[in-house]
This record gives structure tokens, sequence and C-alpha cells, in this order.
């Protein structure tokens, strides 16, 4: 596999799991690594949990302890390590210190993500607002965000749409939406209209799957909360979660973490109507929206 044009956090996933693996495969604690290198126990927990990006010489090391002389593999390895200690346009300066550390690696993954399975209780996901709904919520929090704090994440949402949508090889997305987020006005019944609309029409596209929860039928597994669940290869252990709450957010590489979430979704998917009646649902509500706003 090449690494060519692979992102930082993809690639610095890659080279800790590699890691991690060889260092299993060998039978040792990360203390005895910790002892035979030399280093501390923290780090090497920072280079396998991916906290810290790995240089060259401690990669090597690592390599030549743990027995592999592959020489492609190792080229490989070294390769990836370089790309994670790189930044892309997501995590310059300008942008890096308006958003969390948990964001900037998500846009990362999505750019790479063969697979997003979204559940969100509550409105319609970021990464497929339009501007107007988008421009509402991220209004809303105007005590907790400063001006450019929400002028940024506003470009970066829809930067988010079209790295996602607007390629021809993205990711596979599946969409769960409770009912409820149909029924919110967010930004009044213009705004309202004009999102669902898109939705709508964004749910008809070959990689697009929509599906809705009916409100009798999402009350007890909705309080788990939104989140993502990224598939960043065909191993269902290549994956990664992300929540969100209020301006709080968190990523997730813990495999049981994800396997819980990821088959709390298709729970939630199997007991959701199909994608045709979730997108008629989606154009009777916003038909229902335009012929308001049209009276007003």
């Amino acid at each position: 596999m090449s690494a060519q044009g692979e992102s930082p956090a993809v690639a610095r996933r890659r080279v800790r799991l590699a890691l991690r693996k060889a260092r299993e495969a060998t039978g040792w604690s990360q203390g005895v690594v910790a002892d035979r290198t030399g280093w501390s126990l923290s780090k090497v927990q920072r280079i396998e949990a991916g906290d810290v990006s790995v240089s060259g010489t401690d990669l090597r090391a690592l390599l030549d302890l743990y027995g592999i002389s592959d020489p492609e593999e190792i080229d490989l390895l070294l390769e990836e390590a370089r790309i994670s200690r790189r930044q892309r346009w997501w995590a310059g300066r300008e942008y890096r210190e308006h958003l969390t550390p948990a964001y900037s690696q998500l846009l990362q993954f999505e750019a790479e993500a063969t697979a997003i399975r979204f559940y969100q209780p509550v409105l319609v996901p970021g990464i497929l607002q339009v501007r107007s709904y988008a421009e509402f919520l991220i209004s809303w929090f105007d005590k907790s965000l400063s001006d450019e704090d929400r002028r940024v994440r506003l470009d970066v949402r829809l930067q988010r749409r079209a790295n996602v949508l607007d390629v021809e090889e993205g990711p596979q997305l599946l969409l769960i939406l409770d009912e409820s987020a149909l029924k919110r006005e967010i930004g009044g019944v213009r705004v309202m209209a004009e999102q669902l609309e898109d939705l709508a029409e964004v749910a008809r596209r070959p990689q697009v799957n929509v599906r809705i929860v009916p409100l009798q039928e999402g009350a007890i597994l909705g309080v788990i909360g939104s989140f993502q669940v990224l598939d960043l290869s065909d191993d269902p252990g290549d994956a990664v979660l992300y929540r969100e709450r209020h301006i709080r957010d968190s990523l997730d590489h813990d495999r049981a973490e994800v396997q819980f979430h990821r088959s709390t979704f298709e729970d939630l998917w199997r007991l959701s109507l199909n994608e045709e009646k979730t997108i008629r649902a989606i154009e009777a509500e916003a038909l229902s929206l335009r012929t308001r706003a049209d009276r007003l």
C-alpha cells in the first residue's frame, strides 16, 4: 500500500497500529519495550496511542527491536511517519487555533474514509448542512465562541461537505436521523425548507444512504446521543469514533467503544424506514415548510 497523498492523522494511526501489532507479536509489554529502548514508559504509551508523532530515528529503533527487516515494510512505515508529522490546510495555524484537536483530526479522517456512519437524533449533521442552516446553528454559540471562531468553523463545515460529497471516489455515507430532526425548524421555516430540500436531493446520490428512525422506535436507543463511525479501510477494526457535545468533542480509537457504537448504529438502521420511504418523508416535510414559507 502506498502512503502517497495520505493525510497526517491517518498516517499516524497506521504507524501506531503497526507498532502495537509488532510489539504484541513479540509478547512484550510496553514496560519491557521502555526498558529495552531506555525510554520512559509514557513515551512508548504516547507513540502507541498516537498522541505524538514518532521520529524516523525512534521508528527505526523500534522496528529493529521488533525484528522487522523487510525493506519495503520499513520504507512504507518511514514514509507514513514522515507524513504524520506534516500539516494540512485544515490544521494550519490560521485554522488550528480555532478548532479542537479532535475536530482537526476528524477532517483528515473524513477525507480518507471508505465509509462514514452518522447517527443524529437532533440535527442534520454538519457535513450535510447548507450554509443558511449552518450559519444559524453556529451563531447560537455567540457566548462561548468568538466571532473568528464561528467564522472559521462555518468555513470548515462547508469545506467538509465539499471534501466528502464533491469528489469522485468519496466515502459511502450512511446517515440515520431521528424523525424529530425533520420537525425541528432550525433557523425558521425558509431555512428549514431549504435544508430539507437539499437533504432529499443529496439522499438520492449513489454514495449516500439516509434513513429515518420513527419517533416510536428511537426513544431508547436515541439516548446514546449523536456520533460518527469512520471506516478507514475494509478492515472493521480500522475505524474511529467521533462524538460532539455542545462545544466539546472527542475522537476515540478504542476498538470496543467503536464496535459498541457500530452495533448501536446497525440496530437503529434495522428499526428505520428504508431509503425510499425516508426520502418521501423528507420531501413531504420540505414541501409543507415551503408552502408555509410562501404564505408568509
